[in-house]
């Protein structure tokens, strides 16, 4: 049992789970950012309030640093195995479609997680009281933060690279639950090119319009 819980497959079958489930977090924090370009604080905030209070939302909060704890556990370890049972390159390299992508979504992720931390610092801690700042008006928060040039250039530089991380993790996820399909597969590359590109491109719209415009 213990050799089917923890082999590759099942990692990955987990990890498919987790990366559809923070699939569906991004469009409902991207529609509370919108709320920023509003000159009027009190939407944003009052958003900011129901997540960080509602009984259910704190609930789904849990699960969902629950899922990112585990998808990052399991992508490590998973590169780990892929490390030691190919010690040695190819001589010549096997090239496959998403090779570039796969081989470095390590790095990627690596590169994502460590913006988690510091989104989390910015505001995660001021609400948990670890740092200071008003948990009721994170509008503010955010309008200050965006007009730091070096944060800026770190928030679009980390909304690039989730877009290459995007792309793959969204395709994959589907050939790894067996969803593959001769009409269907295609489909789903396409709805996963899209939604690589939009929603980082959405988050970065509103840094570069709260930058340069507010």
């Amino acid at each position: 049992m213990s050799k089917i819980l923890f082999s590759s497959i099942s990692k990955k079958f987990v990890m498919a789970l987790a990366g559809l489930f923070l699939l569906t977090f991004l469009p409902v924090h991207l529609t509370i950012n919108l709320f920023l370009l509003k000159d009027d604080p009190a939407p944003f905030n009052t958003a900011a309030h129901f997540m960080a209070t509602f009984p259910l939302i704190k609930i789904l909060e849990i699960v969902l640093f629950a899922t990112i704890l585990i998808h990052v556990i399991w992508g490590i370890m998973l590169q780990i195995q892929n490390w030691f049972a190919r010690p040695v390159g190819y001589v010549r390299p096997v090239k496959s479609e998403t090779s570039f992508f796969s081989r470095f979504m390590i790095w990627t992720g690596a590169t994502i997680l460590i913006f988690f931390i510091l989104h989390f610092f910015n505001f995660y801690f001021i609400k948990l009281g670890l740092v200071k700042g008003n948990p009721e008006d994170f509008y503010s928060t955010a309008h200050n933060l965006f007009k730091i040039p070096a944060y800026d250039y770190i928030y679009l530089t980390c909304f690039t690279i989730l877009g290459f991380h995007l792309y793959h993790a969204f395709s994959s996820a589907f050939q790894t639950l067996g969803l593959n399909h001769r009409i269907w597969t295609p489909v789903v590359k396409v709805i996963a090119l899209i939604y690589s590109i939009l929603i980082p491109l959405s988050f970065a719209f509103i840094a570069v319009s709260l930058w340069l415009f507010r």
